[in-house]
């Protein structure tokens, strides 16, 4: 254990240039894997202009779901490496991947210049993004880790657990800012690359200061007595002893985490914009208000954690949130659309349809195409955020709104151009009747209260510090040093790039599954309350471990 000195010791110059060059680097790697995400339409339209709109679209998020999915087998690549040769030359490859394919983006001719080409190599450049994201995460946390004094990991690791937030801030922030100077017709043609190009000088800056760090004193001080691993992986994953904590660390603190996180910053986008119908730049600028007012709880979460531990404030962040997503997110759309909210109240609709027919409409691929009477009448429903009661019937699929009675259609077998003419007309009826019903086809910006609803979005983003700042801590003491960045890598990106990931597709498969555009948040609240009884019972405090005797 280190003295009480060294504990209380004020930051070295050297420590806080490990913070900020891993913290740098980190950040600038959210910044590019969020604006893909951010710029989604847009990509749709340069990349996948062979398809229709619709299809164009689907294919575009597609590409952006892989860079999550293979995120786990980056963790796994880059965090063997990690383990064998050093943390610092691992990261710094890491960042040249995910910063060369950032660039090249921002340059790649799209579909009308080189065709089919086009869209392969954009899946190509998100798989290594996602590779890259998938090494950095584990290398950074525990770089600035290993160098931290005994008793202040939580306040050093918490600022590398700002960069997500602060990537996603930066990257909106740089977003508005080119659309405002240059339009959004020059933007949508041309300028939407910008943003990618400008990411190669945040790039030559992080290269430059990550070449000038040292090695982690823990992995200089094993390597010197040879006892780095030579097979991480069969270590980390083939021996019970270390697999049985991996697990626990997943189901007991990630998935959680993970969950809580991409609610309170993704969901709640999300929901703003697709369910409560707030024009896109609004809910951006909302979204970024909420971000740099809750930020610093990262840095506040993570050092009170070095004093009462990790798990309280984790798992207490998990069952907060669990038991008030409900009640927030109701007030988020009294807040955002108050007239939605009314005619949800005063005007029921109802479906009535076959059961046998109805499918649980689950999409994380976005390739599959739901083609029942009953299937394209929840889509449409919960696409205008339509809160439906669910009877049972016979034959084609009706919607109910007052006195009047839409009948649906099935698209099985139907030529495209036949079943593109029948979709538009439907839709248009339903539209049309959920209208004169009271349902608003967008939230009315002069009954929109700012205050309110950036004072939720702003505790919905407390929620998430609370779980995410201490969580790079815990995980390095959870693992010893020899396959540290290995181990906890995994787990890591399980829980947030698929637990967290799969959340917008899980959330609304349940809002057209059941009708009720918030029972998509049973998801994140049943995996918070999954997480908070395993670590309770299974996961052992870890803030006085010493890492450097844990190896």
């Amino acid at each position: 254990m280190a003295s009480n000195s060294m504990t209380h010791a004020p930051m070295t110059t050297e420590e806080k240039k490990v913070i900020f060059a891993s913290s740098l680097g980190t950040v600038f790697e959210w910044y590019d894997f969020y604006l893909y995400g951010s710029l989604a339409a847009i990509i749709a339209k340069q990349f996948f202009a062979g398809l229709d709109p619709t299809s164009a679209f689907i294919f575009a998020l597609l590409a952006f779901a892989a860079g999550f999915i293979v995120r786990p087998f980056g963790a796994l690549v880059f965090g063997r490496l990690g383990d064998m040769i050093g943390r610092k030359y691992t990261f710094l490859v890491t960042i040249l991947i995910m910063g060369m394919s950032t660039f090249i983006v921002g340059v790649l001719p799209n579909y009308e210049s080189i065709g089919v080409a086009a869209p392969v190599i954009l899946i190509g450049l998100r798989l290594l993004q996602g590779l890259a994201l998938g090494g950095e995460y584990g290398g950074a946390a525990t770089y600035v880790a290993e160098h931290a004094p005994h008793g202040r990991r939580g306040a050093y690791t918490a600022w590398i657990q700002t960069t997500a937030t602060m990537g996603l801030f930066l990257s909106l922030l740089v977003i508005l800012g080119t659309r405002t100077v240059l339009g959004e017709e020059v933007f949508a043609a041309w300028a939407w690359r910008i943003p990618f190009v400008v990411s190669i000088v945040l790039l030559g800056v992080s290269v430059w200061i990550r070449m000038s760090m040292n090695e982690s004193p823990a992995f200089k001080k094993m390597k010197e007595e040879g006892k780095t691993s030579k097979a991480p992986l069969s270590e980390s994953f083939g021996q019970w002893s270390n697999l049985k904590i991996v697990i626990l660390a997943l189901l007991g603190l990630v998935a959680g985490q993970g969950v809580v996180w991409y609610t309170g910053q993704f969901y709640a986008l999300f929901f703003l914009t697709q369910a409560l119908k707030v024009d896109g730049a609004t809910a951006n600028i909302l979204v970024a208000i909420s971000l740099l007012i809750a930020t610093p709880f990262f840095v506040v979460f993570g050092s009170l954690s070095d004093k009462i531990g990790r798990k309280p404030i984790i798992l207490g962040g998990c069952l907060i949130a669990a038991l008030t997503y409900f009640p927030l997110f109701k007030g988020l759309t009294e807040a955002a659309n108050p007239d939605l909210a009314r005619a949800q109240a005063s005007a029921p609709v109802t479906l009535v349809a076959d059961a046998s027919e109805c499918s649980f409409q689950f999409n994380p691929t976005g390739t599959a195409k739901f083609t029942s009477s009953c299937d394209i009448a929840k889509q449409v429903l919960a696409a205008n955020s339509v809160n439906y009661e669910n009877v049972a019937g016979a034959g084609v699929a009706q919607i109910k709104i007052g006195d009047k009675v839409i009948p649906s259609y099935t698209s099985k077998g139907m030529p495209a151009d036949e079943a593109k003419k029948q979709d538009a007309a439907f839709k248009k009826e339903v539209v049309s009747a959920i209208k004169a019903a009271g349902y608003p086809a967008k939230a009315d910006p002069a009954k929109l209260n700012k205050p309110v609803v950036v004072a939720i979005l702003t505790l919905l983003v407390i929620y998430v510090t609370m779980v995410y700042g201490p969580i790079a801590a815990m995980l390095v003491e959870m693992f010893p040093t020899r396959i540290r960045y290995t181990s906890m890598s995994l787990p890591y990106h399980i829980g947030n790039g698929w637990f967290g990931g799969l959340l917008p597709t899980t959330a609304f498969a349940i809002v057209a599954q059941t009708g009720n555009i918030y029972n998509g948040l049973w998801y994140p609240i049943i995996v918070a309350l999954m997480t908070f009884v395993i670590g309770l019972l299974f996961v052992r405090e870890t803030k006085d471990v010493d890492i450097y005797a844990n190896d």
